[in-house]
């Protein structure tokens, strides 16, 4: 049997087989439009199969990567919050909400808490396993009231312009956190501290490290690797 993640795969092949053989005739405009197709396309059969009912669990074989994890940024340097040039870090929650907040880190660390260990899905082909503790989206979201024409949410962070925007269900799956710890320890800078977003139903990419601010939307907005031809949705 083929699993969802196989199937996207083969889809995605299938789509890019397409493309190849009729890039020639099409030109580099139509390329950007059968490109487009593809991902909407792609993206409907994402959402068919992924549904958010189901939960992400690492086997029970599976070893904490630990040090081992690996660790990205777009900076020039490792971003690193500096409380003494950038003042205390906090954590902006706004846009089409009714109740608005800014959080620091012990009032993000006092709501409601889970850990949890599952699997990170690189676009690489990689995945790594690792204990997150922090806030669930779906609470933070009970806090804020999001208004009824919200639909995605941006994530936005520190480290220089580097966003993504997700689609109301997946932000507010029962595995996606708002991540101040991992593994038993206060989140290190070269994993996204103070706090990031972290959840298994979205490809690694899509989870924003380093974050200072979540924006409810109506519509989406894009994102850093989004804008540069990576699928926007990016379900695992």
């Amino acid at each position: 049997m083929v699993d969802r993640r196989r199937f996207i795969e083969i889809s995605g092949a299938s789509l890019t087989a397409a493309f190849l053989s009729a890039c020639d005739s099409m030109g580099p405009a139509g390329a950007k439009k059968f490109l487009a197709y593809a991902e909407k396309k792609n993206e409907g059969v994402e959402r068919f199969l992924l549904r958010h009912t189901s939960m992400d669990h690492a086997r029970k074989s599976a070893k904490i990567a630990g040090r081992a994890f690996p660790s990205y940024f777009i900076s020039d340097t490792m971003p690193m919050w500096d409380t003494a040039t950038d003042g205390e870090w906090t954590l902006q929650v706004d846009g089409a909400v009714k109740k608005p907040v800014r959080l620091t880190l012990d009032q993000l660390a006092a709501l409601p808490r889970r850990s949890q260990v599952v699997n990170h899905y690189c676009v690489e082909g990689w995945n790594a396993v690792a204990k997150w503790t922090g806030t669930r989206m779906s609470d933070l979201a009970r806090l804020v009231q999001p208004t009824s024409d919200a639909q995605y949410v941006d994530f936005a962070s520190f480290d220089s312009d580097y966003h993504e925007s997700w689609d109301m269900e997946s932000a507010l799956h029962p595995q996606t956190l708002i991540a101040y710890a991992m593994d038993g320890r206060w989140l290190g800078v070269n994993h996204g501290a103070p706090a990031r977003l972290h959840s298994p139903v979205k490809l690694g990419y899509k989870n924003t490290k380093y974050l200072v601010r979540i924006t409810f939307m109506s519509e989406r907005n894009g994102g850093y690797w989004s804008d540069r031809g990576y699928e926007w949705f990016a379900g695992t």
